[in-house]
């Protein structure tokens, strides 16, 4: 169903502006929702796609100036409250449940069902299992209203939101990265439910840096940049060019740009042989070239970040070794790996790579700063040039460098992070999914950082769920299969990098299945 000029929005956000201490996140936005349409809203990190939803949602006060109409009236929205109440329910990418507590007792936080005085009877388990059954069956849920949230998969989860937000009545769904911690076929699954809410009527907006979901989704789709409105798309002008530029107002031509030289492979940087830990990792091989980027594809639980780790001696392995320019090395740490000119850049940047109350300077410096020790005291001055330099020289968009992490967009995190590591000076450089949860602005830049650290001869393994990109940035790829690599494509295999040969491989069939990674 797609939205008709004969149908009444059900949302309207008109002029809404939104200023914090010495920033301006909003300046004079629109949005406007149908009923049974699913409206994108996209933008780059930093953009103000949450802090226009966060205004919806209540969380957020929007300045004196702009309304709010829904179903044409003008209505308030000084609070969470007052936002569920008017039929708002948004579903962040961090589920907010509460695990000890079951489906139904979920379902009803906040409207609790209590036995005979309304505001302090006890709480009427049977009548709120009762309640909630009807939504569950509906939404194709096959676990019951009894199940301890806990044991649920985040799939099963984030349906459990889902039904939440249904059996309040809600009108207006905002979905922020909903996909982000599903497999493919999981994903496929919440499309057939996003489908079935927009063809009961409801208006679903949805937030996503996944271009391909937007399109399968997509009835229309809005474009926020630098805080301001840009424009908003019909499905069928929908296209990577417009949106791109809507989004980023410049050119990224040649986004998976590969201008390094072709490797040599005779001179291997970084040599692996049969890594195990027995568990996940059951024996992997492989030979790293200087100046090549290496991608490691495969399904979820193949494996592939068990075996990133094992390298770096995050974990223990039970056998294998690893040299560097032919030099067997004893890695056991992480800090071994360093020492050695091996660094990992972890795909949880938030609790395993960044300390996210410490400023963008201290994060860049924090595994070099003994280099800038004299007779035990640091020179501070020297760090700050080098934190001055890397937000120079990696597009880190920050007023400066004294900021907190923990208040930057996740591309610009991901780029503090992966400064700090090349402040090590590696000759070995592993990216765990370095581009999860960041703009499509900030992953050209990353994919260029990648580019030309290639081409001073760093070896690079890059490991991804994002099929595009692997095919894009990789000169050759290994795939992963049950702890196991299943095959090589590019290089001097002869055999093209491809989606069907990525599945095929990752799978073990030679019909592609829907769970690829």
């Amino acid at each position: 169903m797609s939205p008709s000029e004969s149908t009444p929005p059900l949302l309207e956000m008109r002029g809404i502006t939104k200023t914090f201490p010495g920033v301006r996140a909003l300046d004079n936005v629109r949005l406007t929702v149908y009923p049974g349409e699913v409206h994108s809203l996209m933008g780059e990190n930093g953009a103000g796609k949450s802090t226009l939803m966060k205004i919806l949602s209540g969380a957020y006060q929007a300045d004196p100036g702009g309304e709010i109409l829904i179903e044409g009236k003008p209505v308030v929205i000084d609070g969470p409250h007052a936002s569920r109440e008017l039929g708002v329910a948004v579903i962040y990418q961090e589920l907010s449940l509460a695990p000890n507590l079951s489906v139904a007792e979920n379902i009803h936080a906040g409207r609790e069902l209590r036995k005979g005085n309304r505001r302090f009877g006890t709480v009427d388990r049977r009548a709120m299992e009762r309640g909630c059954e009807d939504v569950l069956k509906r939404l194709g849920a096959s676990f019951g209203p009894t199940t301890l949230v806990g044991s649920l998969s985040i799939a099963e989860r984030q349906l459990v939101e889902i039904a939440r937000a249904v059996h309040s009545d809600a009108r207006i769904i905002v979905m922020d990265e909903p996909t982000t911690p599903l497999s493919s076929r999981e994903t496929e699954r919440l499309f057939k439910l996003i489908n079935q809410l927009r063809d009961e009527g409801l208006a679903i907006i949805y937030i996503s840096h996944r271009m391909a979901e937007v399109y399968e989704l997509s009835d229309r789709v809005s474009v926020l940049r630098d805080g301001s409105y840009v424009g908003t798309l019909m499905r069928d002008a929908l296209n990577a060019e417009s949106l791109v530029s809507m989004m980023v107002g410049r050119d990224i031509s040649g986004f998976y740009k590969k201008a390094h030289a072709p490797y040599d492979p005779g001179k291997a940087v970084l040599t692996v042989r049969d890594v195990a830990d027995d568990k996940r990792v059951r024996g992997c091989s492989l030979d790293l070239h200087a100046g090549e980027v290496l991608g490691i594809a495969g399904l979820v639980g193949a494996g592939r970040t068990e075996l990133a780790r094992l390298i770096f001696g995050a974990e223990p392995r039970v056998r294998g070794e690893i040299a560097i320019d032919g030099k067997r090395l004893n890695v056991h740490t992480p800090r071994d790996a360093i020492n050695a000119g091996l660094v990992y850049l972890t795909e949880d940047r938030k609790h395993q790579g960044l300390f996210l109350d410490m400023s963008v300077r201290d994060n860049i410096n924090v595994a070099v700063a003994g280099r800038d020790a004299r007779m035990g005291v640091l020179d501070l001055a020297r760090g700050g040039e080098r934190a001055k330099e890397a937000i120079r020289s990696l597009s880190i968009r920050v007023p400066s460098a004294r900021v907190n992490v923990g208040a930057l967009s996740g591309g610009n995190q991901q780029k503090v992070l992966l400064s700090r590591l090349l402040e090590t000076r590696p000759r070995v450089l592993i990216l765990d999914e370095p581009t999860r949860g960041v703009d499509i602005g900030a992953k050209s830049e990353i994919y260029r950082i990648i580019n030309d650290l290639a081409k001073t001869g760093v070896g690079i393994i890059v490991i991804s769920s994002e099929l595009p990109e692997i095919i894009g940035v990789a000169d050759r790829v290994l795939v992963m299969r049950e702890g196991v690599f299943a095959g090589e494509l590019g290089g001097y295999t002869g055999k093209p990098i491809t989606q069907e040969a990525i599945i095929e491989l990752a799978t073990g069939s030679q019909h592609p299945l829907d769970e690829a990674a």
